[in-house]
This record gives C-alpha cells, structure tokens and sequence, in this order.
C-alpha cells in the first residue's frame, strides 16, 4: 500500500483510520484445510449495474484429507451449485452455507472410516452470482463511465473471489473474463487470450504461473488505454529475460503520461540487482479506484485515480515503493497479519533506499528524517509494538509501527551490519522464501546467517517492544588523564536499548569531533570516550542521526 510518511505521503494514518471497516475474521484457515495450487476464476462483468456471475475452480495440491473443504464467500454472493470436475466430466458436490463460507462435503464417515465422495475432490467448482458488497469495486469514473477494479486487502477478496482468503494461503490463479467489447481487461500474470465471444463480447484471459496471496488477486475492467513501456530490465527477469512493463489509464489521463512512470524500468533494475531477479510475467501500472494510495497487485500495481489527473501526481517515490513490494509482500508474504511490517516496513526502506539510488544521499536521509519524525509522533507506536499479535483488524496494522519504524528498524540493521552483510541477508531471505511465506524469524535468521553474528536482541528490543530509546547524557573531564566520560542514563518507560550512540564533542574553540560509543541495555553507565581533550570540552552531546530511534537529552 501507499506509503504513510516523506515523499510518499499520499495515504496518511488519518485516512487508514477512516477505511477501516468491520472486516470478516482474519484468522488463518483451519491447518488440516487443503493446499490450493490453481484458482481458476471465470467472471461475467455486466453492460451496467453490479451483479456479477462467477465461477470459481480451486485445483488442490493434493486429495483433501478433511471431510468438509471450507471455502470464504461472501452472503451477498449467491451459490447456483458446487460440483468436483477435474476433467470434462462433472459431478454434483453436496456443500452447505455458513455465514460467510461455503461448505464441500469430500468425505463420508460411517463408523471409524471414511471415503472420498468422488475421484474428483481435488477439482472443486463454486458456481455463484451477486452483487459484491466489497472487494470488487464497481461504479463509475470521474467521466461516468462503468468501471469495476479489484481491491481486496486485507481480506475482502471474498466478497467477489470464493478463496481461501488468507495471506499464508498463496496459490496460483487464472482470470477468464466476459466483459462489454469497448472495456479492457487486466489482471495478474501474463495475457494468453483476446478474443470475441459469438455475442460480440469481450474474452480476456490472464494466467498468473507464480503462487500470490488472494489480497493480491484482481482485474480491472474499464475503458483504459494501454502505453508500452517496453521490456524493461532484461537479464533480471525470473526466466531470465525482460519484464515487459506498461501503463493502463483513463483516455484524458494522456498528456501526462508517462510522467514518472519513464523511470519504472530502471526501478526494477535496481531492485533485481540488489535483492534477486523480478519475480512475475510483466508489471502493469494501472489509474483505477483503489482506496489507498498505492495497492501492490503482483504484476498489476493499482494506484490512486487522482494521481493520474495532474502532473506529477504519481511520484517516483510511489512507484518504487509498490514496486518494492513485489519482492516483499508480494513473492515473501507474511505468514500472519502480526508480521506485516515484513511487507509495508520493506517498502517504505527500499523506496529509500531507491531515493538515494536515484537523487543522492541527501534524499535519502531526509526520507529517514520524515520516517522518524513520524514514528515519535505516533501514539501507537509509544503503546504496541511492531509484531502486533494482539490487534485482530489487519486494516488497523496499517500505522506508523509497520510503515516508517518498520522501514527505519531496516536502516538501523543496515548501520549495524554493513552493507554486504545486510544485503547479503536479505538476498538469502528473499531465495529461501521466494513464492511462499515467512515470519520475522525467518529475516532474523538469513541476517545472522550472513553476518555470523546472534540479532536475537535486536529484534526483541525494536520489534517485539513498543517504543524508542530513550537517553539522558552527561559528561565530566579528568584533568589529570585529559579523557572525557560520557553517563548515559535509559528512561524506565520503554527500558534499556543497546546500541551504537553517534557523539559530538565541541571543544572550547568550537572545533567538532565525532565519535560512535557502544551503549549497552543498562539503565545507566559510564563510558570513556577514545582519545585525549587537553582542555574540558564545551558540551558533548549526540551526535544528529536521523537513523537511530532515540531521543537524547543532555543534562
């Protein structure tokens, strides 16, 4: 999603707050529940109006070893049948509603055993119609043109798509829309058909070969013109080739095009280079109707309409944060929503850390400044940490802990390991759970992996803790050894944090000397700075870092 803070600022914790809705639970499936290897969705969009009619056939990884196979769909959502049909031949499946689900009977019990209803059970179709209340938002343009996109985080792809709709339930998914023949169709992965109907409709097939998570399965259907930003990137791909790129806009949106969207190319570039090849068939930049300010469809980036109405209304700094997150967040998907800084917190850094590819820098730390700004400015992260396991609402994870302190716990990692350890943990990260999911752990240990050295506590204290560092100092000289201490003391509200403290010692002339101490997680201590002062310093303070999250006093 769109960043909260900086240069990327186009979706603040205010209008978060606002989206927020009473969502459906976002708990995990039941473990026993089937793999889903394939979705393959075919949808028939109206010339008017929302009523939708679907078909949904979930391909399952393997026999299901469950008796009833439960699928989420929402109540507006009309089911017409459900039947096993893993070749041409179809067989009528018994099934039942619960609130928001829908209910395939595999298995029939009669004593101690149990048989599988069919040869069939791992080929389940859902056939249903509806207005979706959610998830698949139809209406019209600022023109008055129909228009329907796909909108699904956190969990409201079943509101239109019958899933298993979870981020740890990533799979496969093929898009077969009928649509009116003046819309185009976009969805994930690559185009595989363009045709005509024998009505004169549009037919649009897009197949997605790489496992996304359902919050990422979406089309766009409306009258949107298409501009070739070529194949982009080659060498970086996946497979070894290009990634074709392009942009889908409104017709009025032309004359400010492509905009910052002639750098998308050297964004994946950079991002290939330093993290591992692009993961998907192409990347799509589309105008559509999200309610964020960026949403990170794998190979199909929605973004905000507005932006598309003026100059400049999409950024670089957007770009490269959605693009971003087609590594993180997209192929590496958290596990559990707790752990969704592992997508939203990669974003906002590597948007960064692509301000300071591309403008120096400067840019780079005025991006941590802002991030910085905003986390001691944010109550929520002076009251819940950034693994947030006690927040049910994943909208409401959506805040300044996994956005800006999420990305600036990155940057310290950075400081404190270098670059070839820190990049080089993240490429192993990246390798070793690339198309699947991954827990904060799982970044833990490819850092310490590369760095050879134990990060246990450094994680625990920023991300399993609410709050920053908080530092008193003072400082006295000893005449005789001419050496200066420095106490620092730890407030008791967020206790003791262990880290490398950036000190400035100004003598009596004002001549400046910089220095970085070890601070260890202690409520006081007193550390002899290097070297000799042969006169008592005027004032020796921290050192200005907009990296490290702490707030320093001096005495």
């Amino acid at each position: 999603m769109g960043a909260l803070v900086g240069t990327l600022g186009v979706l603040s914790a205010l209008s978060v707050a606002a989206f927020a809705q009473q969502v459906p639970s976002a708990s995990p499936p039941d473990p026993r529940q089937p793999v889903v290897e394939r979705y393959e969705y075919v949808l028939i969009l109206p010339d008017t109006g929302k009523h939708l009619y679907a078909s949904a056939l979930a391909r399952l990884a393997t026999p299901p070893a469950v008796d009833t196979v439960v699928f989420d769909l929402n109540d507006a959502m009309h089911v017409t049948e459900v039947s096993f049909i893993c070749h041409d031949r179809m067989e009528t499946a018994r099934w039942v509603r619960a609130p928001g689900q829908v209910k395939v009977v595999v298995r029939e019990r009669s004593g101690d055993t149990a048989r599988l209803v069919s040869s069939q059970t791992s080929c389940i179709r859902v056939v249903y119609e509806g207005e979706p209340a959610d998830g698949l938002i139809i209406g019209k343009d600022a023109q008055g043109r129909w228009q329907a996109f796909g909108d699904n985080f956190p969990n409201r792809a079943r509101h239109w798509l019958a899933s298993m709709d979870h981020p740890s339930r990533k799979a496969k998914v093929t898009f077969r829309v009928i649509a009116p023949v003046d819309r185009a169709v976009v969805a994930n992965g690559a185009l595989v058909e363009e045709g005509l109907d024998n009505r004169g409709r549009r037919i649009t097939t897009w197949r997605e070969d790489r496992p996304i998570p359902t919050y990422g399965m979406v089309i766009a259907a409306g009258p949107l013109t298409m501009l070739d930003l070529g194949r982009t990137a080659c060498g970086l791909a996946e497979d070894g080739g290009c990634v074709p790129q392009a942009v889908w806009f409104a017709n009025e949106s032309h004359r400010f095009m492509p905009g910052e969207f002639a750098r998308a190319g050297q964004i994946v570039e950079f991002f290939a280079r330093t993290i591992g090849p692009y993961p998907y068939e192409k990347l799509g930049h589309l105008q559509s109707a999200t309610r964020y300010g960026g949403m990170e469809n794998p190979s199909a980036i929605f973004y905000f309409d507005r932006g598309f109405r003026r100059a400049g209304g999409i950024g670089d700094g957007l770009i490269a944060h959605e693009t971003a997150h087609q590594w993180f967040g997209d192929a590496v998907t958290e596990r559990e929503w707790a752990h969704v800084w592992l997508s939203e917190g990669f974003a906002t850094f590597f948007a960064a850390l692509w301000a300071q590819h591309a403008h120096g820098d400067t840019a780079y730390t005025r991006e941590l400044a802002d991030m910085r700004a905003a986390v001691l400015r944010a109550p929520i992260v002076a009251t819940h940490a950034v693994i947030d396991s006690v927040e049910a609402d994943p909208n409401k994870l959506l805040n300044e802990n996994s956005y800006p302190k999420g990305g600036l716990v990155l940057a310290m990692l950075r400081d404190e390991l270098g670059d070839s350890a820190f990049f080089g943990g993240l490429r192993r990260y990246y390798a070793a759970h690339r198309h699947g999911n991954a827990m904060t752990q799982d970044l833990e240990r490819g850092l310490e992996d590369a760095s050879g050295r134990p990060l246990d506590w450094f994680f625990d204290q920023w991300l399993r803790r609410p709050g920053w560092a908080e530092l008193r100092t003072s400082f006295t000289w000893n005449r005789a050894t001419q050496r200066v201490s420095l106490t620092v003391g730890q407030g008791a509200r967020f206790g003791a944090y262990r880290l490398t403290l950036p000190v400035e010692v100004v003598d009596a002339s004002g001549a400046r000397r910089t220095m970085r101490v070890a601070v260890e997680a202690r409520a006081s201590q007193t550390i002899v700075l290097p070297g000799t002062f042969a006169a008592a310093p005027a004032t020796v303070r921290c050192a200005g870092d907009h990296t490290l999250l702490a707030v320093c006093t001096p005495e």
